[in-house]
This record gives C-alpha cells, sequence and structure tokens, in this order.
C-alpha cells in the first residue's frame, strides 16, 4: 500500500518538512545566546515587551468576552426590532484590521480634526485646549482591537447559547432562581469553554498584532523583533525574541486548553433548545441601541469615515497609484491561493489514505503557523532563504560559474512561502472538514473500478468538496491581503501592497490618503463576513 501511494506520501511530507523549516529555525536560535545583546535588552526595553504584550493580551481577552457575552446573550434569547439587521451587522468588525481602524480613530480624534475644532467651538474653548481623548498609547491599542475582535467571543458564545436547553431555564424558574443568578450559576459555566476559547483566539491576535501598536508607538514584542531585526541588525536576537513570543502564545493555548478542560460541562441534546421572547416597544429599541454600539464604533464609523475621506480627497493622481498597488495585492494573494490551497488538499487527502500518527502530527505542526505572528514567520523566513539563496550560488558558481544572485529571498517566493505557512492552517481546516463528510465507500468504489487515487480526488472527491475549496480559497485570499508585518518585512524593493501603502502614508501622517487602500482592504475583508453571516442563518 505504501508503494502504490507514495507520491501522495512523498508531497505530504516535502510539503510539511518545508514549513517546518522557519518554525524550527527560530525555536533553534535559543541555544546561541548573545549575551551582551540580551543585557542590552533586559536593562532597557525588555520589560517593556513583556509587560505591554501582557497587558494588552488579557486587556483584550476581558473586552472581548464582556462585549461579544453580553451580545451573544441578547442575540439569542430576545427577539427585537432590528435584530435581522444586528444579525450580518455585528460580524463586520471583522473585516476591518485593528492597523486601520486605529487610522481612522486617530484622524478622527486627532486635535486638529473637524471634529475637535467643533468641539472646542461648542464648548468655547480655547484654540490649543484638547477636548478628545489621545488614543495614540497603550490604552488606544487596546480599545481598537476590542472593537474589530470582539466577535471571536460572540460567534463562539451565541452557538454555546444557542445549544442550551429551554429546559435548565424552565428548571431554574421553578427552583426560584433569579435571571441573574440563572446566568451565572448556570448558563454562563456551561458556555464557559466556548468563551475562554474565543478569548484566546482575540488574545493570540491581539499578541500577532503590529501595525497597530507600532503606529501607536506602544512596544510589545512585535515592535520588538522588528527594531532588533533593523535597528540592532541583529537576526540573531530577533529570533531569540521571536522565540520567546511563541513561548507566551504556547503558554496561552495551553492555558486555555488545560482550563476548558477542568471546567468542561456536558449536555444531552435535547430538541427544545433556547428559544427567543419577543420584546416590545421602549425595552425593543433599547435592545437594539445596547447591541448596535460595538458595531457602531467597530465599523460603522470608521468605514464610514474611510468612505468620506476617499470621495472628498481622492483624485487622479490617487487612483494612478492605486491600481499597480491593487494589481500586486491580487497577484499575490492570487498565486498564495493556489499554492496553499493545493498544499492543503495534498495533506488532508494524504491524512484521509494514511492512518498515521506521524502525518498527524506533521500537519498539526505546521498548522501552527496561525497561531504565531506574521512577525515571527518573517524571522524565520528570511533566515532560511538567504541560507537556499547562499548554497544555490555556491553551487551554481562551482557548476556553471555563474551566480543567479537572489532568487529566492530576492523576489515574490519569499512571500508567498511566508504566507503559505502563516495561513496554511486556514485551509487547512476547510480541506479537512470537507474530506470528513465524504464516506469512505465511495473510496471504495472507485477502487473497485479500477481508478486511481488521482483521478478520484480529481472527478470524486474535489468536486464534492467544492464549496469548501472556495471557501478556503476566499478565507486565505482575504487573510493575504490584510497581511501587514510579514510583507513589510520579506517584500521585494519597489513591491508595495495595499497593506503596506497604508501603513506607509499612515506613518507618514497622510491619513486621508491611507484611506483609498484601507478601504480596499475592508470592502474585501466583507466578503467572508457576508458568507460567515449566511452560514450562521442556517444554525
Amino acid at each position: 500500500m505504501i508503494q502504490r501511494f507514495s507520491k501522495l506520501l512523498v508531497s505530504t511530507i516535502f510539503i510539511t518538512g518545508l514549513f517546518a523549516v522557519p518554525l524550527l529555525v527560530i525555536f533553534a536560535s535559543v541555544f546561541y545566546i548573545d549575551l551582551q545583546v540580551w543585557e542590552h535588552l533586559v536593562s532597557t526595553v525588555l520589560f517593556d515587551y513583556i509587560s505591554n504584550s501582557l497587558i494588552l493580551a488579557f486587556c483584550v481577552g476581558i473586552g472581548t468576552s464582556l462585549i461579544g457575552c453580553y451580545l451573544a446573550w441578547l442575540m439569542v434569547h430576545y427577539d427585537f426590532a432590528g435584530k435581522s439587521i444586528l444579525r450580518w451587522l455585528i460580524l463586520l468588525p471583522l473585516a476591518m484590521p485593528a492597523y486601520i481602524i486605529a487610522y481612522t480613530y486617530t484622524g478622527v480624534f486627532d486635535f486638529a480634526s473637524p471634529l475637535h475644532e467643533s468641539l472646542r467651538v461648542w464648548f468655547g474653548t480655547q484654540g490649543n485646549t484638547r477636548i478628545l481623548p489621545d488614543i495614540r498609547n497603550l490604552g488606544g491599542a487596546i480599545a481598537m482591537m476590542i472593537l474589530v475582535l470582539y466577535p471571536y467571543v460572540y460567534l463562539l458564545a451565541r452557538t454555546a447559547f444557542k445549544e442550551q436547553s429551554s429546559q435548565f431555564s424552565l428548571v431554574a424558574q421553578l427552583a426560584g432562581m433569579s435571571k441573574w443568578r440563572y446566568i451565572k450559576t448556570v448558563a454562563l459555566p456551561l458556555a464557559r469553554p466556548a468563551i475562554l476559547t474565543g478569548a484566546a483566539l482575540a488574545m493570540m491576535e491581539a499578541l500577532a498584532d503590529y501595525g497597530t501598536v507600532a503606529y501607536f508607538g506602544v512596544n510589545t514584542f512585535t515592535t520588538g523583533i522588528y527594531r532588533t531585526w533593523f535597528g540592532m541588525g541583529n537576526a540573531l536576537a530577533a529570533s531569540q525574541l521571536a522565540s520567546l513570543l511563541c513561548l507566551f502564545v504556547f503558554i496561552f493555548l495551553w492555558l486555555e486548553k488545560n482550563s476548558r478542560k477542568h471546567h468542561s460541562r456536558f449536555q444531552a441534546r435535547h430538541n427544545r433548545t433556547t428559544e427567543a421572547k419577543r420584546k416590545y416597544g421602549a425595552t425593543s429599541y433599547g435592545l437594539f441601541l445596547v447591541c448596535l454600539l460595538p458595531p457602531l464604533f467597530g465599523f460603522v464609523v470608521p468605514f464610514i469615515q474611510l468612505l468620506y475621506w476617499v470621495i472628498e480627497y481622492a483624485n487622479a493622481d490617487a487612483f494612478d497609484e492605486y491600481f499597480p498597488l491593487l494589481f500586486t495585492s491580487i497577484k499575490l494573494a492570487g498565486i498564495s491561493v493556489i499554492v496553499i490551497v493545493t498544499a492543503a488538499l495534498i495533506i488532508s487527502y494524504c491524512k484521509r489514505q494514511f492512518a498515521s500518527k506521524s502525518i498527524q502530527f506533521a500537519s498539526q505542526f505546521v498548522g501552527l503557523g496561525y497561531a504565531l505572528p506574521g512577525v515571527v514567520i518573517a524571522v524565520g523566513v528570511v533566515q532560511v532563504a538567504g541560507f537556499s539563496d547562499k548554497q544555490l550560488n555556491i553551487l551554481s558558481n562551482s557548476l556553471f560559474d555563474y551566480q543567479p544572485g537572489l532568487l529566492i529571498s530576492g523576489g515574490i517566493t519569499i512571500l508567498v512561502f511566508a504566507y503559505a505557512i502563516r495561513y496554511l492552517s486556514v485551509a487547512l481546516h476547510n480541506t479537512d472538514t470537507g474530506l470528513e463528510r465524504i464516506k469512505p465507500n465511495l473510496d471504495e468504489v472507485a477502487i473497485s473500478l479500477k481508478a486511481g487515487r488521482g483521478r478520484v480526488l480529481r472527478t470524486v472527491h474535489a468536486p464534492l468538496i467544492s464549496a469548501s475549496l472556495i471557501s478556503a480559497c476566499i478565507l486565505v485570499f482575504v487573510d493575504v491581503l490584510k497581511e501587514l508585518p510579514a510583507t513589510l518585512i520579506l517584500r521585494p524593493f519597489n513591491v508595495n501592497t495595499l497593506a503596506v501603502k497604508a501603513y506607509e502614508l499612515a506613518s507618514d501622517e497622510r491619513l486621508i490618503d491611507a484611506a483609498l487602500p484601507a478601504v480596499s482592504i475592508v470592502f474585501a475583508g466583507i466578503i467572508p463576513v457576508i458568507l460567515l453571516t449566511k452560514s450562521l442563518e442556517k444554525i
């Protein structure tokens, strides 16, 4: 059997091995400590990196849990005016990257903004008086991330509350429990594993963020890795900082898994799940306004501000520069989609054909890339690409007396490689789920008809999981389009994307000019949100 499937097995081993190398390089860097560099980091900024990163992650976890839980509870248990609009509006902040909402609110809250000037006139204050708070600090970064990451908790908490049997509530009422006591002692403990999972996802996204904290001038691990690499010119120390950040990420993953194990709640399936109670009048409109606040500030306000800047200030020169950026971004995303989804399909199909623990472990290991920040992956990828280019030049020079130069690290190959490591897990989730729904007897029938495995994959499995493949393509395309730190670090000279251009313009305080590429990224992000909303309507 191994001989018949050797091509599939070898391909899977090659892909997983190739994607695992940069991660292993990062972890291996801890064995080569430069004491002088670390003494400098410890005496200056290392404490800020650790403390700010942990404060950011924990505050984002708490904030997203509070907002996500109350939204999920109200949307599941009550039926009120405007609820049909909120079903998709609540999820739209997922389409707004944190760094873009940071640029937008900086323009809104800026001392010289029209809003600030209007408020000074309204309150009759002097021209040098600040009325609105300065958000370019750690607190502002926390607020920006909570506004765009609360849907992680909302999605999982909504499902958990929805699946709770209405019989629990009836028993609680018969026992004389108040509503708040029922929520505290029954509903929340049952939903706790889902809530903790959503909070952990939001916390890891906060740790992985670079654009927001860099723009707000907050020292975190991601900004520290970038400065150590490009400011100090020390790739080894950057790798070691990346390893330290990975340690924190793995600790969060372990704590999340361990907390779910110790707080698991089992409940039997019931036909009578939670039913929404109809509310009328002022209560109905009040619930609508309370649920509207997070998406209002997390999507509607910044999106309208971006559109206003584009419509009011965009000119022909801006569009002349915009279309090449759009073409480059689409090209990179399109190439990445082909590479990533193909690799994911091969790995998933190999796992289906071989019940091997080693293949399962390899796929899980390379899937860790999604849990790691883009700047961390960039550190590992650039070292692997640089070493590969060096060896290729040595080999080419010895064989042909010719050095081709930076074949890997000097082109878009290195970018696609980094994207593949970062987002392979996204595609794998879809391909695994799609193939798991196909009964094994279809494979047996195809084999009995003398069909080869490759032909079975092309003619049977691929058409049956076409919806999963399309979903994987869309999600990977949008994720690549939004990716900032890895692109910022690894892009070749004179190659820009929408995300990098928006970051560069915002860093130069040209927030209005950054609106056009930023709003394009948001429009692209709306597509998977729409698909997600439609899938939730079926639940």
